[in-house]
């Protein structure tokens, strides 16, 4: 039986893999299976931590909103704000308020002294 060589094929499909794991630490970054289930599990992760951070960074800017809120001595807290936002249909997003809230808080309270009136 005559030897076979082997086409380019599987050896390019191979450093293709490999250029995604060139940062890895140790045989994740050596070894071809190592390397093709580390590369799944880091695509699970960032796809998972995608929606971690969206959920994160809106927890954040409620926070921001409500510590300043609160520190105002206004009446009502961060639900009561929003609903009145709502109500007067200001249409605010929390990230902007958030900003507005740490950058600009006398803007914020001027905010919420006219969604009171």
């Amino acid at each position: 039986m005559t030897r076979v060589k082997r086409g380019y094929i599987a050896r390019r499909r191979r450093a293709k893999i490999r250029l995604f794991a060139s940062s890895f630490r140790g045989a994740h970054s050596r070894l071809t299976r190592t390397i093709i289930q580390q590369k799944i599990r880091a695509l699970v992760s960032s796809h998972r931590d995608r929606d971690r951070q969206k959920r994160d960074f809106r927890r954040l800017w409620i926070t921001r909103i409500n510590a300043v809120i609160r520190e105002n001595g206004v009446s009502y807290s961060y639900s009561g704000f929003m609903h009145n936002l709502y109500k007067k249909q200001l249409l605010l997003n929390r990230k902007i308020l958030a900003q507005i809230a740490i950058l600009n808080r006398n803007c914020l309270y001027m905010i919420s002294n006219e969604i009171i009136k």
